[in-house]
């Protein structure tokens, strides 16, 4: 079944805006996580999903890159940096001997706790700027409403 031009169209603007958001919202972020604690947004966001692993879990280097977005050797490279800095290190799988795992260390752990105050604050504050650009406010409103909803999100 194919589309119609008109919902090829709405696509492709949906799809516009999600990118011009997204531009939007990683420039700002990428300048502020440098300048105050010498990270990148993609550092952040892997050193975000290695913290959320559960104790005695870890990520394979592809769940990284699906994490972070990003191809299997630009993760590899990314990897090779954190690890260079002492934020991650890489374990050997026992199961697979070709399976390599990522983890975060403590100085790891130190970084992305100083810098997700930052993060968060930067990121309600654009997505708050983004619901007055008219393009974008439909889809900015939708990701603040979402947050709003979350059970966690929630004080009692």
């Amino acid at each position: 079944m194919a589309l119609s031009d008109d919902a090829v169209e709405v696509r492709a603007q949906g799809w516009r805006r999600l990118a011009a958001l997204h531009g939007f919202i990683e420039t700002s972020l990428e300048k502020e996580l440098q300048a105050s604690h010498q990270i990148s947004v993609v550092e952040f966001t892997v050193l975000d999903a290695l913290s959320r692993q559960q104790d005695g879990w870890h990520l394979r280097m592809q769940q990284v890159a699906r994490a972070a977005a990003l191809s299997s050797s630009a993760t590899t490279r990314l990897v090779n940096r954190l690890e260079q800095r002492g934020l991650v290190g890489r374990i050997l799988c026992a199961d697979d001997r070709r399976g390599i795992y990522t983890e975060l260390t403590p100085a790891g752990r130190a970084v992305l706790l100083a810098a997700r105050p930052t993060h968060d604050r930067l990121l309600e504050e654009l997505l708050h700027q983004a619901e007055e650009i008219p393009e974008l406010t439909s889809l900015a409103r939708l990701l603040t409403t979402c947050d709003q909803e979350r059970p966690e999100a929630t004080t009692s």
